[in-house]
């Protein structure tokens, strides 16, 4: 399924410190560990990745418009923004390109507060509970998607 086309994997906040975050509920493995299976998995699907990680609400947005032009679609895992921002949900919006959620945890088994995402209302899919290797489940949903497309 070789489709030649660019993702945007984008990566919220703490998300840096996977592998030291509360370990039992995100694993033991570093944000560098799942960009590589990201990276390894999309030579495989044909996809080129562009792997991000910000704690800033504001460049996350900056990267999601620069993406409209530059990328055939997202992958995003906003963290605790997925809860909270209509800035970076206005952006998924204003891109108009495919976009997959992933949560590592299931989000709807842990506090009410988290059981709501803005990202979902614009997501083809969400993918949650699942670890890193729902950054892998991500890349295939959206190469099919990019191959639909086509």
């Amino acid at each position: 399924m070789a489709i030649n086309a660019s993702v945007l994997i984008l990566n919220g906040p703490n998300l840096n410190m996977l592998g030291v975050r509360e370990p039992q509920i995100y694993g033991s493995l570093t944000l560098d560990d799942v960009e590589a299976m990201c990276q390894e998995h999309s030579q495989r699907l044909g996809l080129e990745v562009d792997f991000r990680q910000s704690n800033h609400e504001g460049e996350l947005v900056t990267w999601i418009q620069q993406a409209r032009s530059e990328n055939d679609g997202i992958i995003i895992n906003a963290g605790a923004y997925s809860h909270t921002s209509l800035a970076i949900l206005d952006a998924l919006i204003l891109a108009e390109l495919p976009v997959v959620e992933v949560h590592l945890s299931n989000i709807f088994k842990r506090e009410p507060f988290r059981h709501h995402s803005h990202v979902t209302s614009v997501a083809r899919g969400m993918i949650c509970g699942f670890g890193p290797q729902g950054y892998v489940l991500g890349l295939d949903a959206m190469a099919q998607i990019l191959n639909n497309r086509s």
